[in-house]
């Protein structure tokens, strides 16, 4: 690989999230997004005048709704690009972002991703078009035509039920192990204060909550969510000017990877749903970090993964090659996806647990994999996750993978002001808004009162 497809390291080095909430309208995407984006200035210790471009990610708003947001922090008239890229937005936000530190356009850009969605089961937003999906749907249909059976429920619930089906046919396995899946997960979110559902479900009550196609009920299903979520990359001569050595992360893999020919011509429902999608992406990241094919997935110690659907979970285990093909129903039967296990997936309590708002789920993937490799994770925190990997996955139909490949880097050294200081708690797991008085520690000297005025914290 040449030095210049190589790039240099970049770093996450500062986060920050809002508690995703249930789609109600209590708050405006821009106040959303002034908080996480605030959080993440007081985690770095800088200010807004440090960032040199932005990439906000939304599917839900007018367009220049990134500017809107980030114009309560400054206008400091740098580039600020908004970002559409269905479920995956936010971390294609943050690919964006990384990408321009990684090859030397800039030394320090935000990420900023936020939704304000509306109540129930997503749709069209334009039926006066065909949609983009309308390939997929047409395949979908004439693979369950061909012997999966017609499915019911939502179109986005009915992709993802059809690609777990198929999955269980092929290899084994019954519903229950999605449930075991949406079980574990929301057990998990019953440590995490940002969650939006906080029951601790047990496999049982999974299984009798309300059906919401053929093989999901509605506990396996993630809900939709108002939030915002935030990530500043740097530079390691940012990291070295700026004294955070002891709170940068590495982004030692990332990539983004679009549909190939295997999407619609396996004519299967797996592929419809991005399996060779992510399994290319997830292959890329791991060579990025010096790894052969295949190998690498040892030194991971936590994973946030696209649990859009219980189902999804399940057939990623097998696409991120967490397991050998076709085995993914054994390792939930080892209990290899939770604490104890090889793996921990989805601490947080993943989309089915804390929320889907769909512009701030890869970048809230991105904070909570951050807190684990720096060992603020609190109650949600993974025996030994400091010293090995954190992967990241993020799917969105239509369709895009992001997956980031993080770790701390070998020049960490502990002690000193951190995040923890800066932003007066540990914003890991203890969920707080945002002050006035926090929003005047990061604005820009180019700020304005007369936009700041109308800002709802």
């Amino acid at each position: 690989m040449s030095n210049l497809k190589r790039g240099r390291q970049t770093f996450i080095i500062g986060v920050g999230c809002t508690a995703f909430l249930k789609p109600r309208g209590q708050r405006a995407t821009e106040d959303m997004g002034l908080e996480a984006a605030t959080k993440a200035l007081l985690d770095a210790g800088i200010t807004y005048d440090s960032i040199e471009a932005a990439h906000v990610g939304y599917c839900f708003g007018d367009s220049t709704t990134g500017q809107r947001a980030l114009y309560n922090l400054g206008l400091t008239g740098i580039p600020i690009v908004n970002v559409n890229n269905n479920c995956s937005t936010g971390s294609t936000a943050f690919y964006q972002s990384n990408n321009l530190v990684k090859y030397g356009a800039a030394e320090c850009v935000m990420a900023l991703g936020f939704e304000r969605m509306a109540p129930g089961s997503l749709g069209t937003r334009f039926p006066d078009r065909p949609s983009p999906l309308g390939p997929h749907g047409d395949l979908k249909q004439e693979v369950e035509n061909a012997g999966l059976g017609a499915n019911k429920g939502p179109g986005a619930a009915q992709f993802f039920g059809d690609a777990g089906t198929e999955y269980l046919k092929r290899y084994g396995g019954t519903t229950e192990h999605f449930a075991k899946i949406a079980s574990k997960n929301h057990r998990h979110s019953m440590n995490n204060p940002y969650s939006q559902f906080r029951d601790g479900w047990s496999t049982e009550q999974v299984m009798a909550s309300p059906g919401v196609t053929n093989e999901l009920t509605k506990f396996m299903c993630s809900p939709t969510s108002d939030g915002a979520a935030c990530c500043i990359v740097a530079s390691e001569d940012f990291v070295h000017k700026h004294g955070l050595v002891n709170q940068a992360i590495e982004v030692v893999g990332n990539a983004l990877v679009t549909d190939g020919v295997q999407t619609f011509e396996t004519r299967t429902a797996v592929e419809l749903v991005g399996f060779s999608m992510t399994q290319r992406c997830a292959d890329q990241v791991f060579s990025q970090a010096g790894f052969p094919t295949g190998e690498g997935r040892d030194q991971v110690a936590v994973i946030e993964l696209h649990d859009c659907f219980a189902s999804n979970e399940l057939i990623t285990y097998d696409a991120l090659r967490l397991c050998s093909p076709g085995e993914a129903v054994k390792l939930v039967e080892r209990g290899d996806n939770t604490y104890g296990g090889k793996y921990v997936v989805n601490p947080s309590g993943g989309l089915e647990a804390k929320g889907h708002p769909l512009g701030a789920t890869g970048l809230g993937m991105h904070f909570y994999i951050i807190m684990q490799l720096r060992g603020w994770a609190g109650p949600m925190q993974v025996l030994g996750a400091t010293g090995k990997f954190g992967l990241v996955h993020n799917i969105g139909l239509g369709g895009a993978v992001v997956c980031s490949l993080l770790r701390r880097p070998t020049f960490y050294k502990p002690g000193g002001e951190c995040g923890i200081d800066r932003v007066g708690y540990n914003h890991g797991y203890i969920c707080r808004p945002v002050t006035m008085s926090d929003v005047n520690r990061v604005k820009s000297i180019h700020s304005s009162d007369f936009v700041l005025e109308r800002a709802k914290l």
